[in-house]
């Protein structure tokens, strides 16, 4: 019985991905090769290399033998700031965690919403149900404002062990903060790093048409968020309805054997630790005075940093008087803060914020009293204990090194596009929204979508009398909703390791949402042909 169960299972993520290589170096010896002519242009303040439509020219493939190695190294390379930026985050929340802080704040939250139960119109609508509808809104709001991405991963290891604790698994507890971004970055109210690329590559002009985009963020929200709370309610009422609930008895027997009330009496280094980041906030605040918050194409003056060094003083203390444990808690929703202010405010990415992070980890462990070498062999534990998820980001980045090596990564555009003449509107927008579903597999990153697409679709549209903001959208929904299951997702693959969810689980638990998030896709985009719309 033992050896039929290993038989039947599911093929580990690092096997599924090498497969998805080989596939990939297999199709290299029987597409033809093809390239398209490149320039360098400048879009909204940023030198982007594009392709020039109409310079598709055949030229021999490249087959790929040993390569399917050598991509592994490749692509290690490719994506090393996303892979350091993971393990960073796992020795730095190794560090928090040790303190016990995220465990008394859970405890903490979790005894606040059974206080709020009293209320009846609360209890009716369900405080759990506003909790997820909350946090999924106000991670959807960043992902479409900000295209908030990588950044969802330092928050699984909040949300995880917060929906177990609450009763659900750790499929809602990545819904939280990965599905809930995805959604708004599928939505892309504002989103630099799609609609923003997009628009400037057509020409048309940046940000417009955001009425209707803020009606598509609405409905897929309503729908996304909806799905997760109809999930969220059965496993409430039998866990074991969980496609990961064995999975999560690792979580489980994480909470039991951890003293999640204990709570420490600040210490000298406790305060120490106050006291320097009060002067560094001060510091900062002498010269950042005003930050310019952009949100789209228009900035917000807030002297957020000098406003946030006052509460620090004043939340600090009364956090020291309380336990070790709320002050370490203060520094990571002071982090949380700072993220967003980097991000908006100072144009941060993974670099910043990976230090902002390791930052939070050092002076968490400090407050707690950690000497030196325990500071350092924390964070070995943590990076260690991350490592799996840090290296399938590397992995998974050699399919598109095979496929560019190849060089058959435009000839497989480039037929896409011909496929889409000698049909109508419709069809050939739905072709095309078919096409950036398809693309995501290969291809995540949005922006490097744009850069490779929108210089030829939007000229294809012109040629049959689609609104190049029309096609701007299908490259918007088109390139969503799969890429929240595509194996060359570092994003994707890096929070489902972390998560400790199996591929295949999460794959199916997604899909349905998937396929009803497609279709509505699809019909939010018909009024874009038919119906008179702002900036359309």
């Amino acid at each position: 019985m033992a050896q039929e169960k290993k038989k039947r299972e599911f093929p580990h993520t690092y096997v599924i991905i090498f497969a998805l290589i080989v596939f990939a170096a297999i199709l290299t010896w029987f597409v033809p090769g093809g390239e398209f002519a490149r320039e360098i242009k400048n879009v909204n303040g940023i030198d982007r290399e594009v392709i020039v439509p109409g310079s598709f020219h055949k030229v021999d493939n490249q087959p790929q033998t040993w390569q399917v190695f050598t991509s592994i190294f490749q692509g290690m390379k490719r994506t090393y700031d996303i892979i350091f930026y993971i393990l960073m985050i796992g020795g730095a929340f190794w560090l928090l965690n040790e303190s016990k802080a995220l465990d008394v704040a859970i405890l903490s939250f979790l005894n606040f919403t059974k206080r709020l139960e009293r209320f009846k119109p609360l209890k009716i609508i369900g405080v759990d149900n506003i909790v997820i509808t909350l946090i999924m809104i106000c991670f959807s709001f960043f992902g479409a404002v900000i295209g908030m991405s990588e950044e969802t991963i330092a928050f699984v290891v909040i949300f995880v062990p917060l929906a177990i604790s609450m009763g659900y698994d750790s499929i809602v507890g990545i819904s939280l903060c990965f599905l809930g971004a995805g959604l708004g970055f599928a939505s892309a109210l504002l989103n630099p790093f799609t609609i923003g690329i997009a628009q400037g590559l057509s020409g048309i002009k940046l940000f417009s048409g955001i009425e209707y985009r803020f009606i598509i963020w609405i409905v897929i929200n309503t729908i996304g968020i909806g799905y997760v709370l109809w999930y969220a309610r059965r496993i409430k009422k039998n866990p074991k309805l969980s496609p990961v609930y064995e999975i999560d008895e690792y979580w489980r027997h994480k909470a039991a054997h951890e003293d999640n009330g204990t709570k420490t009496k600040p210490g000298k280094s406790a305060w120490a630790t106050f006291i320097s980041l009060g002067i560094v906030f001060a510091i900062f605040s002498f010269y950042y005075p005003v930050s310019h918050l952009v949100i789209g194409q228009s900035s917000v003056s807030v002297p957020i940093i000098p406003i946030a060094t006052v509460v620090w003083f004043v939340v600090g203390v009364l956090a020291l008087r309380h336990s070790v444990q709320l002050f370490i808690v203060n520094i990571l929703l002071f982090t949380i803060v700072f993220l967003i202010v980097g991000v908006m405010g100072y144009g941060w990415y993974i670099k910043e914020i990976a230090t902002l992070f390791l930052v939070m980890g050092l002076t968490a462990g400090i407050a707690f009293g950690k000497s030196a070498n325990e500071l350092a062999k924390s964070f070995i534990a943590g990076a260690k204990d991350i490592m799996s998820a840090a290296l399938v980001v590397g992995l998974a980045s050699g399919i598109v090194v095979i496929l560019e090596q190849g060089r058959i990564i435009d000839s497989l555009l480039n037929y896409s596009a011909e496929a889409m003449m000698g049909y109508g509107k419709v069809t050939s927008m739905a072709i095309m929204y078919v096409f950036y579903n398809l693309l995501n597999l290969v291809i995540a990153s949005g922006s490097a979508k744009a850069a490779l697409t929108i210089p030829l679709m939007s000229q294809f549209s012109d040629l049959i009398g689609i609104s190049r903001q029309t096609t701007v959208t299908v490259y918007q929904l088109g390139g969503g909703f799969t890429n929240l299951i595509t194996p060359t997702s570092g994003v994707m693959v890096g929070v489902l390791s972390i998560a400790r969810i199996p591929y295949n689980k999460w794959f199916k638990w997604f899909l349905p949402l998937m396929i009803i998030l497609i279709i509505v896709g699809f019909l939010l985009l018909l009024p874009t042909l038919f119906v008179p719309l702002s900036g359309f």
